[in-house]
Parts: structure tokens; sequence; C-alpha cells
């Protein structure tokens, strides 16, 4: 049944695992950098937040909402420009990794401010009675309360760009996605296309459970 998986293929297959790795991996570091403090400001200036402000978190919702709701298949074509701009290609793995993060940002966004909107409002009004600053209610209060679910929603972001990685391979952005479609689908070799959804398969276990652990341990601290 295997019999296309020559060892010349395990070396393709090796490679195209580890540029997935590298996208999911830097893209999901760089767009929860961005989207953890996006989603902490959406929290605060939401209604009553520490800095209720109802103009500033429209503004910046709606900015959120629309990356959002762009197919990510969409995505990757419609900032080519600006793929171009950073990384000088539109083509490759540092390129995907580009609409990723962009695509990553306001995902782990709404997730942040989810998690944060657990917080008993309490804590938070306690916090204000003793004369404490925004910052140290977010430091202090926000961040560790909602730790768990932070980390829970990291580990939904890593998960969901796995799939967007794959449908990065459709542009060349490389990985097991472009080995899947190359190989699998165009020169239909249907035991290349099986190893590769079971290697993705087996990838996502492994995220999904490393973020689990890590809930675990945070929860029970």
């Amino acid at each position: 049944m295997f019999e296309n998986i020559s060892a010349a293929m395990l070396a393709l297959l090796g490679q195209s695992l580890w540029e997935t790795v590298l996208m999911v991996g830097v893209s999901g570091v760089l767009g929860s950098l961005l989207g953890v403090p996006l989603g902490i400001y959406l929290r605060l200036t939401d209604q009553g937040g520490v800095l209720q402000n109802a103009a500033a978190h429209h503004a910046v919702g709606w900015v959120v909402n629309a990356l959002r709701s762009v197919p990510f298949i969409i995505l990757l074509v419609a900032i080519i420009p600006f793929t171009r701009l950073v990384v000088g290609s539109s083509i490759g793995t540092a390129a995907a990794i580009v609409p990723l993060t962009v695509a990553a940002a306001p995902f782990m966004a709404r997730l942040v401010e989810t998690a944060l909107r657990e917080v008993d409002g309490g804590l938070i009004e306690a916090a204000q009675a003793m004369g404490a600053t925004t910052g140290q209610i977010v430091w202090k209060v926000l961040l560790p309360e909602a730790l768990p679910g932070i980390v829970a929603g990291v580990t939904i972001t890593f998960v969901t760009l796995t799939g967007y990685s794959a449908m990065a391979g459709a542009i060349g952005g490389g990985g097991l996605g472009d080995l899947g479609i190359r190989y699998g689908y165009q020169r239909f070799l249907p035991d290349v296309m099986v190893v590769v959804v079971l290697v993705l398969i087996v990838f996502v276990q492994l995220i999904q459970s490393l973020g689990d652990w890590m809930v675990r341990r945070i929860s029970h601290r």
C-alpha cells in the first residue's frame, strides 16, 4: 500500500514537517504577541471594563471581526503585496508566516478577551478599592486569573494554524499541505496523501495534549 514511500519521500516528508513546525511555531508566537495585548485592550475598553470606552472598543472590535471574517485562502492572496513588502517574496515558508500571523492575531485576541471576561469582577473592584493602577490590575489580577483560559486559547490557535498552514501549501507555502497537494493530489499518489494526513493528525494531537497538560498544571497551582 505504501510503495511510493521511499527513502527520498521520507526525507521530503521530514523537510515538509519541519516547514510546518516552523510556520505554525513562528506565526503562533507572533500572533499571540499581537493578539494577547489586543484582547486585553478589548476587555479593558468593553462595557464594565477598567478603561470603558465604547467608541474605541467598537472601532478595534470591528477591525478584529473584519480580519476574522475573511476566509484564510482569500487572505493568503489578498495580502500578497504586504507579504512581499515584509519578506520580499510571496512564495515559501517565510512568506506563509505573514498571512498566518495576520490570521492568528485577531483570532487570539477574541479568545483572550473571552478568557478575561470570566475573571470575577469582585477581584477587580477590590484591586481598584486598594488603589491599584490599570497596569497592576492587568498583571496581578486579570492575567493570573485568566491564565488557564489564555493557555487554552493559545492551544486552539496553534491547532487552527496547523490547518491554515496546510492551506498555505496551495500557493507554494511549503509544509505538509504543499507535499500532500503536489504528490498526493496532483500526482495521484494516495499513499503519500494518507501518510501526510496521519502525520498532521499526530501533530495536532501532540499540540492539544501539550496544551491540555499545561492548563491542568496551571489550574492546580
